[in-house]
């Protein structure tokens, strides 16, 4: 039988490769728009971010977000964020 290969992906801030469901994508979309991607099947330009508080805090204040996305990132943004990873 063959065994399924696990999707990783690279966490902006502490670059660990981890799996899909244990990062959180934000997206920028062709209109603009900048959305927290919980299902990671939106279209769009994505950054991928690790599940956990301190990491989000400090994507915050490094604004990494807005130069991989090349948009300013709204702070209702980075509330959500905040709120899924309690």
């Amino acid at each position: 039988m063959k065994v399924k290969k696990i999707p990783l992906r690279t966490c902006v801030i502490t670059k660990e490769k981890l799996e899909k469901r244990e990062l959180i994508r934000v997206v920028r979309t062709k209109e603009g728009n900048i959305i927290v991607d919980l299902t990671g099947k939106l279209n769009g330009r994505g950054a991928y971010l690790k599940k956990d508080l301190e990491v989000i805090k400090k994507a915050q204040k490094s604004k990494i977000l807005e130069r991989i996305l090349g948009i300013e990132i709204p702070s209702s943004v980075y509330e959500e964020l905040e709120k899924i990873c309690e």
